[in-house]
């Protein structure tokens, strides 16, 4: 199996030539391919500089547990602590590592819709960190962005209600300037929402066992074992050779059943990975919002940063098979494989036992909220237009003190969004699943066609997204858009919108860490802000 490399100073260099703004976006692809053309006339381009690692599929894949809760006057409740810790990702290793609830990653939560949920966030850390519900659909004051950080010692209780499809979401750090930090060292983990539709679904369902989550990540280890994070301004960021599911090296899960159920997340800060199998295909029965209207039979799915799909697998008894990653095709990239593109290496092996229980075909019937949850393109009143350069988003980087739109709450829009430099962008926008009506005027692919709330982005190319503002109005607090490359998010390519009244104008950004105390601060009901 081909394993390719990461060219890591021509990276650097044209991360530096970005990161310091000294090409304009007319003269970027010229200047660095004049670059790329020079370094390789003097040999300084290497086929391999950096290849991922060849693991051994030796250890028990770790499957996080489900969030313990209780209800209280109706509200579910969880509780979530972020800490530090130490974690053995190699044997007799102590890496120094942060998670919720233990020393790394966090527990799985799990609600219906429906249900009003409350989670009650401690900050045992030295330094002041959020809770990002990616995905969600809630009030701004609840969303655990940049505004809503949890100084150490405190404690944040956001609550909301539960209004949207089944879907594997996932939760995450979002300060200002510092997640890709705060990601890296482990604070992330997930939160699955059930529904009508996925409780009566022919799908796997038994969590770890035969629904099994699958966090995708990848690290670099320094000769004392710790985590290293690199800090040279190499696009499009820490590409790791040390590759981690569930915060496993080398990990294989028993499969017990005929299919089982993959709900993978990209939980690195950089790569975009291209996973499959290479000996079969596979269902995509979801996205990052949800169940497609009827499964998809592929070969791969790329996810970039901060992307989820569910996928169903057919076993037979006895055989082993491995979750791939491929060369990727990320679009029209200056040197793609500076840009992790050309790196190929297996991520999870799976190893069925010698009988397998039946598992039907994937199979389910819509939600009765599917028609009150569709999104209409002829809805739109308003089209918005976002170009993201090397750290900017429409020529701006992030000012915690401005709001860059005002959407109306109940509306419907389009935004039109693409990369005009050859670099990878994962776009993400907080509070909404949207929906891509087009990819450079065409119908997008099969595998596109579900809700999603994250999209990688091939430079050059102009993507359609169809988003409605449902339920939560507050001028004053806003949401996020941003590249979920965690590098190129702390160097300010975010911006900020607040969702208002019909008529209303955007209100006055609260002051850069205010509210959020141990009484839940900008996480009490009275911010809700509801419609």
């Amino acid at each position: 199996m081909r394993r390719g490399g990461r060219a890591s100073g021509v990276g650097s260099l044209v991360g530096g030539s970005l990161a310091g703004g000294s090409l304009g976006r007319g003269s970027l692809v010229a200047g660095v391919a004049a670059l790329v053309v020079a370094l390789a006339g003097c040999g300084a381009i290497p086929g391999s500089v950096t290849p991922v690692d060849e693991a051994e599929f030796t250890n028990e894949l770790a499957i996080p547990p489900l969030a313990p809760s209780r209800v209280v006057d109706g509200t579910r409740v969880f509780s979530l602590t972020a800490q530090e810790g130490v974690t053995e990702f190699r044997p007799g290793v102590e890496t120094r590592t942060w998670g919720y609830d233990g020393s790394y990653l966090g527990p799985t939560l799990r609600a219906e819709r429906g249900e009003r949920v409350a989670v009650e966030v401690t900050n045992d850390l030295g330094e002041p960190t959020s809770v990002h519900w990616h995905g969600m659909h809630l009030p701004a004051a609840m969303d655990g962005g940049p505004h809503q950080e949890v100084a150490p010692g405190a404690t944040w209780r956001p609550t909301w209600e539960i209004d949207q499809p089944a879907a594997t979401l996932w939760y995450h750090p979002h300060p200002h300037g510092k997640t890709e930090q705060h990601v890296y060292r482990g604070l992330a983990g997930m939160f699955l929402l059930d529904d009508d539709a996925s409780r009566t679904a022919a799908l796997p369902h038994t969590y770890g066992v035969d629904d099994v989550p699958v966090i995708v990540q990848d690290k670099i280890l320094d000769s004392d074992g710790q985590l290293e994070l690199k800090d040279d301004g190499s696009e499009p960021g820490t590409l790791g050779d040390v590759v981690m599911t569930n915060g496993t090296v080398g990990a294989y899960q028993e499969v017990t059943t005929e299919r089982v159920r993959l709900r993978l997340l990209n939980g690195s800060t950089a790569r975009t990975f291209q996973l499959g199998f290479e000996d079969r295909d596979m269902d995509l029965v979801a996205t990052d919002g949800g169940l497609l209207d009827a499964p998809v039979r592929l070969d791969e799915v790329r996810l970039a940063p901060g992307e989820r799909a569910e996928v169903v697998v057919k076993m037979k008894p006895g055989e082993t098979t491995r979750l791939h990653s491929a060369e990727a095709d990320l679009g029209n990239l200056v040197v793609p494989f500076a840009m992790g593109a050309n790196d190929a290496f297996d991520v999870l092996e799976l190893r069925a036992a010698d009988e397998l229980a039946p598992s039907p075909e994937p199979a389910w019937a819509a939600s009765e909220h599917a028609a009150a949850d569709e999104l209409h393109e002829a809805d739109v009143s308003m089209t918005r237009t976002f170009e993201l350069d090397d750290s900017r988003i429409n020529r701006r980087r992030m000012d915690m003190g401005r709001i860059d739109e005002v959407a109306t709450v109940g509306s419907t829009e389009v935004w039109e969004v693409h990369s005009t430099v050859p670099m990878p962008h994962s776009f993400h926008v907080h509070d909404v699943q949207f929906r891509v009506l087009s990819i450079d005027g065409e119908a997008p692919p099969p595998e596109l066609a579900g809700r999603k709330d994250t999209i990688y982005l091939e430079p050059g190319r102009e993507y359609r997204l169809l988003m409605r503002f449902d339920d939560y109005a507050d001028p004053d607090m806003p949401y996020m858009y941003h590249c979920h490359m965690l590098m190129h998010e702390d160097a300010g390519m975010m911006g900020q919108f607040v969702v208002v009244e019909p008529g209303q104008e955007a209100g006055t950004v609260p002051e850069h860490g205010a509210g959020t105390g141990t009484d839940g601060g900008a996480g009490t009901d009275g911010h809700e802000g509801h419609h």
